[in-house]
């Protein structure tokens, strides 16, 4: 039986979580510890954005305790975010690879790196050259576990599906599943799919259909502004109970970042699933679930057929 870990993507962003005091700039880098108090793993998006010093992530490993787990994500050049003046996709180099392997060296150290996480752009399509880049991918961490979500509906056109599972089994690469906004070429089906023994991750992102695409957003917030309710999530049991029995370990993690939603869904997958963390949550966490709880009783008594 597989072991399941619940947590969030990135740690940085939840308010309405941390204590008041941690918002002070001196106190932040507190921050890690406190999440690793009520989570068992999380997922590092800042390595998305910029190539770090190792030191951070030196730092990051002490401030967790044994046996806290980091996915981290794959630098934007290395899933063809980056593009030249001329908006061209940039080609990832040999270099940027040895860059970004290198930087994470400390969590192989300390054994807590998770997966490194390939989330690959829309205009990353279904084709040979991608199938072989997936291949590239797997020579470039040929000892890590590696994670592949797609954010193009090609890959799993019924005619590509088989192609596309397939060639994430012929390198042990992870398939993430996805549950997102269904719209549009640039998402994915909430498929179940295992490719690899060793792991299995499902990402909630949330269902901001009226979001998915927007231009010009302040944040990532206003894209993942989205609060699951219970049943929604109930959705994914099944499913989760589904794939336990085929790997050795089951990531679920929350990213609808808007204030404290990925932390209370987190707790909502955790009660749902029977799966313990750090009981009761904080307090303003406790009360964005009441506050969302008496608003679907409110609606319900409103409209009985809803």
């Amino acid at each position: 039986m597989a072991r399941i870990l619940i947590g969030t993507c990135n740690w940085a962003d939840h308010s309405a979580f941390y204590p008041p005091d941690y918002e002070v700039t001196r106190n932040k880098p507190k921050k890690i510890a406190y999440y690793a108090d009520h989570f068992p793993i999380v997922e590092v998006d800042s390595t998305f954005y910029s190539l770090q010093p190792q030191r951070n992530f030196t730092l990051w490993s002490e401030r967790t305790p044994p046996g806290f787990v980091f996915n981290v994500k794959a630098y934007g050049e290395l899933t063809g975010h980056h593009r030249t003046e001329e908006k061209k996709v940039i080609t990832p180099s040999a270099e940027t690879f040895e860059k970004f392997s290198y930087m994470i060296q400390p969590l192989r150290d300390t054994g807590k790196l998770g997966a490194v996480h390939f989330q690959f752009p829309p205009w990353f399509t279904h084709g040979e050259g991608s199938l072989e880049y997936l291949g590239t991918v797997r020579e470039f961490f040929p000892q890590d576990t590696v994670a592949v979500e797609f954010r193009h509906k090609s890959w799993l056109d019924p005619r590509n599906t088989d192609s596309t599972l397939g060639t994430l089994r012929d390198h042990n690469l992870a398939y993430v599943m996805v549950d997102e906004p269904q719209i549009g070429s640039g998402s994915v089906p909430p498929l179940v799919a295992v490719t690899s023994k060793d792991l299995a991750i499902v990402r909630f992102h949330g269902r901001n259909t009226k979001a998915w695409y927007i231009k010009g957003a302040a944040s990532s917030m206003d894209r993942f502004d989205y609060l699951y309710q219970p049943q929604e999530l109930a959705e994914w049991v099944p499913r989760v109970e589904e794939v336990v029995s085929q790997v050795k370990e089951v990531h679920l993690l929350t990213n609808n970042n808007r204030a404290n939603y990925a932390v209370v869904n987190a707790y909502d997958l955790a009660r749902l699933l029977d799966l313990p963390l750090k009981q009761p949550p904080p307090p303003p966490v406790l009360d964005t679930m009441l506050e969302r709880d008496a608003r679907e009783r409110a609606d319900k008594e409103r409209d009985p057929q809803s």
